[in-house]
């Protein structure tokens, strides 16, 4: 489709003898915010990987921005930002000095970044600590100071794998704030998250995905009429029989 930010299309991963993905395909539309779920293993963090240039698929295309994946990667990276699910810190630099570390890779002029450094922290509660060394930062301010790094160069879209694991409930909406935020500047989001009322309370449509496959789509409030569910993890045991914290 001509709003498409992001096309999947028969995409597959095989890992020797493990199908991490089987014939995956859907359509992210510009300025949406659409949540990948399911299980440990389920393949969302393999769909990302390859969303963003870090593995070849097996089989099938993807296209962000309208830019094949394989054949664009440049064009790729320039559109994204990724917050990975492994928090990547440098544990000896201060919370603003890894934020303004990963803004000049991205060649923000120097005024703008400290501008844009200040402005993220504060948002994400972090302002008090940021010139802590991050190896002294719990784990929910590295989850925190991780979104920021991967975000503060502005993409048009962003990768969030697993934001607020960990987090504790002030900081978990500090951070669902800062994601609507995002939405509301016309940024596309695609999150992958075990917490469904987190699914619920931010996502436009959510895709269930179980054994690499797509096994339901749509906006939550509608999957839960559709299945006679009270929340999107009682459709998702509905479909599967398993729970949504359950791996493979």
């Amino acid at each position: 489709m001509m709003d498409a930010a992001i096309m999947i299309e028969g995409l597959s991963k095989r890992f020797e003898d493990v199908t991490a993905l089987d014939d995956l395909s859907f359509e992210v539309q510009k300025g949406e915010l659409f949540g990948l779920l399911g299980p440990n293993g389920a393949g969302k963090t393999t769909t990302l990987n390859i969303l963003c240039g870090l593995l070849e698929p097996t089989g099938g295309r993807a296209y962000v921005g309208g830019h094949d994946v394989q054949r664009e990667p440049g064009r790729v990276r320039g559109l994204i930002g990724v917050c990975p699910q492994d928090t990547a810190v440098y544990p000896f630099l201060t919370g603003r000095e890894n934020v303004e570390l990963f803004g000049s890779l991205h060649a923000i002029p120097g005024e703008s970044l400290r501008k844009k450094t200040e402005e993220l922290l504060e948002k994400m509660g972090l302002t008090e600590d940021a010139d802590r060394q991050a190896g002294k930062y719990s784990g929910g301010m590295r989850r925190r100071i991780n979104l920021v790094m991967g975000l503060v160069h502005n993409p048009e879209i962003a990768f969030l794998d697993e934001p607020t694991v960990g987090m504790d409930p002030q900081s978990r909406r500090a951070v669902w704030d800062f994601i609507t935020e995002l939405k509301g500047q016309g940024k596309t989001v695609i999150l992958t998250t075990h917490y469904m009322e987190e699914a619920e309370e931010l996502c436009d449509r959510v895709g269930i995905i179980d054994h690499g496959r797509l096994i339901a789509l749509g906006p939550p409030g509608e999957l839960m009429e559709e299945h006679g569910a009270r929340d999107l993890e009682e459709v998702f045991i509905r479909l599967t029989g398993r729970k949504i914290r359950e791996g493979v």
